[in-house]
C-alpha cells in the first residue's frame, strides 16, 4: 500500500537551507579565492618574464659593448651562479606564498568550525528552551484545568447542598474552595501576562517615596496563616530606622509574596522562615530565610531563570515567580540573589537602593 511521504519538518527545511546557504557561500569563496590566485600568478609570471628579457638584454649589451675580455668559462659560470640565486629566491618566494595561501585556507576552516559550534551551541539552546517552554505549557494547561475542574465540581456541590438542611457551614466551605482556585488561576494567568511584558519590555514599576517596612509586615501578615497551618514558624525581623525608599509597593510586594510562597512550600512542618529587613551602605536589603533542604549549588543562579525548578518532576510550581522576581527588582535598579545558610535551608535576597536626591533627580 503506497504511503505518501511526509513533508519536511520544519527543523529539516531550516537545516536543507542552511545547507543551500553553505555551499553557494563555499563555491562563491572558492570562485573568488580562485580568480584572485590566479590573477596573482599571472601578475607574477609577467614580472618575471620581464625581468628574465631584461637581464637578457642587458647581458646582450655588456657583451657587445664591454672592452674587458674575460674567458667564456669564467662569465659561464659567473652568470650561472647569478642565474641560481634569482631561482633560488623565486622558489623561496613561491614557497611563501603557498604557506600564506594555506594558513589563509586554514584560518577559514577554523572560522567555519566556530561558526558551526556556535551554531550547534545556539540549536541545543533553542532546543531546551522549546522543551522547557513545551513542558511549562504543559504544566500551565494541567494546572489550569484542574482548578477548572475543581470550581465546577464544588459549583454542583453547591447546588446539591443548598437544597439541604442546615447547608450554610458546607456551602460556605464549598465557596472558600472555589475562591482558592479562583486565586490560584489568577496567579496564573498573572504570572503569563507578566513574563508577555517581560519579554515586550513593558513591566510596569511605578516608584513611589516609602518605607519598605510596610511591605514586609503586610507580607507577613498575609502568609501568616498559612505558615500556621503547615506547621511553620513565619517572623519578621525589621531593622530600626531603615531609610526610605523609592520603590512600586504593589510588584515589591508581589516579590516577597513569591519569596514567601517558596520558602513555606519547601519548609518541613516544625520549621522557620524568618524576613529581614536592614539598612546596608546605599540599599536597603531585604532576605527571606528558612530551615529546608537548600539549593543545590549550580542551581543557585540558575532558580532565577524562566521556568526553573529544583527538580524535574516538581509540581508545586510552574518557574515563573523567581523570573518575575529579578526582573521587578532589577526594574528598582536592584539586584537578587540565592545563598545556602551554613545550617541549612535557603536564605533569598534582594535590594532596593535608598532615596537620594539623585534619584529624585532621575523622577524616582
Amino acid at each position: 500500500m503506497y504511503e505518501p511521504s511526509q513533508p519536511p519538518s520544519e527543523r529539516q527545511q531550516t537545516d536543507q537551507s542552511l545547507r543551500l546557504e553553505r555551499e553557494r557561500a563555499d563555491r562563491a569563496l572558492d570562485d573568488e579565492l580562485s580568480v584572485a590566485d590566479e590573477a596573482a600568478d599571472a601578475v607574477t609570471s609577467r614580472a618575471r618574464a620581464r625581468a628574465d628579457a631584461l637581464l637578457a638584454a642587458a647581458r646582450t649589451r655588456i657583451d657587445q659593448t664591454s672592452t674587458v675580455h674575460q674567458s667564456t668559462d669564467a662569465l659561464k659560470t659567473s652568470r650561472a651562479i647569478e642565474d641560481h640565486m634569482v631561482q633560488r629566491e623565486r622558489v623561496t618566494a613561491d614557497y611563501v606564498l603557498r604557506v600564506e595561501r594555506s594558513a589563509h585556507v586554514t584560518l577559514l576552516s577554523q572560522e567555519r568550525q566556530a561558526t558551526d559550534d556556535h551554531l550547534s551551541h545556539e540549536r541545543q539552546r533553542a532546543d531546551r528552551a522549546v522543551a522547557t517552554r513545551d513542558d511549562f505549557m504543559g504544566i500551565v494547561s494541567h494546572d489550569l484545568l484542574t482548578l477548572l475542574n475543581v470550581m465546577v465540581g464544588v459549583s454542583s456541590l453547591i447546588e446539591e447542598e443548598v437544597a439541604q438542611e442546615n447547608h450554610v457551614e458546607r456551602v460556605v466551605a464549598h465557596a472558600r474552595r472555589v475562591q482558592r482556585a479562583g486565586a490560584r488561576m489568577r496567579r496564573l494567568v498573572g504570572d503569563l501576562v507578566d513574563v508577555a511584558s517581560i519579554e515586550a519590555g513593558l513591566l510596569a514599576v511605578t516608584r513611589a517615596v516609602g518605607h519598605p517596612a510596610d511591605v514586609v509586615t503586610e507580607a507577613v501578615e498575609a502568609f501568616q496563616a498559612q505558615a500556621s497551618g503547615s506547621g511553620i514558624s513565619l517572623m519578621a525581623q525589621i531593622a530600626p530606622a531603615a531609610p526610605p525608599v523609592a520603590f512600586d509597593a504593589a510588584r515589591i510586594l508581589q516579590v516577597l509574596s513569591n519569596l514567601l510562597s517558596n520558602a513555606i512550600k519547601f519548609t518541613p512542618a516544625q520549621g522557620t522562615v524568618v524576613v529581614r529587613l536592614e539598612h546596608v551602605d546605599d540599599n536597603v536589603v531585604c532576605c527571606v530565610s528558612d530551615s529546608g533542604g537548600g539549593i543545590p549549588d549550580d542551581k543557585l543562579e540558575a532558580v532565577f531563570d524562566r521556568f526553573v525548578q529544583l527538580t524535574k518532576n516538581d509540581r508545586r510550581g510552574v518557574g515563573l515567580g523567581l523570573f518575575i522576581s529579578k526582573c521587578i527588582v532589577q526594574g528598582h535598579g536592584g539586584r537578587i540573589w540565592a545563598e545556602n545558610s551554613m545550617d541549612g535551608g535557603s536564605t533569598f535576597c534582594f535590594t532596593l537602593p535608598v532615596y537620594t536626591d539623585a534619584l529624585a533627580a532621575e523622577g524616582a
